[in-house]
């Protein structure tokens, strides 16, 4: 009996052992397992941190161009408006002259156009009084291909003329003149203003 004792016992202790070292060897995979597991999660957490970094930075950075491309174009409205005043005072400057400078100005105006023929002068009613028969006469005969007659019309312009002949008009009101002349003028004005 000792042998079967013996053997009995051995086969036991070989089994012991053998769950012994089953029982190590699955807790060493869990501890492998636990410890991939653990650096997958701090993996995943990292990137996770880094793209929330970025994506907060990449708002930050929207925001600072949305907040600097509302202060330029506030800007330039502001810019644009105190332009706009510019150009304003100079058609009321315009309106300002007097007879003598209102006649004179009509004169050389109509001696610079390219224009033949009888043309009608428009006036507002404001400055129709300051077209005299005498002014006219002169101007005529300072003009080689053209005559100018007093309209009996008068517009609603701010200042200044407009010639018509044949439903043809040119347009030498104030604030016409001013604003043909703005295109050229606008930047030399900014530049005079803002620097």
């Amino acid at each position: 009996m000792s042998n079967l004792d013996n053997l009995t016992s051995k086969i036991i202790e070989d089994a012991k052992k053998k769950a012994d070292n089953i029982i190590a060897e699955a807790k060493e995979k869990e501890s492998q397992i636990i410890e991939k597991k653990k650096k997958e999660a701090e993996k995943s957490s990292q990137n996770v941190i880094e793209k929330a970094n970025l994506e907060g930075k990449n708002l930050f950075d929207r925001a600072i161009s949305k907040t600097e491309l509302k202060v330029r174009n506030e800007k330039l409205v502001a810019k644009q408006t105190v332009i706009n005043k510019v150009f304003n005072e100079a058609v009321k400057e315009l309106n300002a002259m007097n007879k003598e400078q209102f006649l004179s100005y009509v004169k050389e105006q109509i001696k610079s156009l390219p224009i033949s023929g009888e043309q009608n002068i428009i006036v507002a009613s404001k400055d129709k009084e300051k077209i005299t028969s005498e002014f006219l006469n002169e101007l005529n005969g300072e003009l080689k291909n053209a005559k100018i007659i007093l309209s009996e019309e008068t517009r609603e312009i701010n200042g200044g003329f407009i010639l018509s002949k044949d439903g043809i008009e040119i347009n030498c009101s104030f604030a016409d003149v001013i604003d043909s002349l703005r295109y050229d003028l606008e930047n030399e004005v900014a530049n005079m203003l803002f620097d």
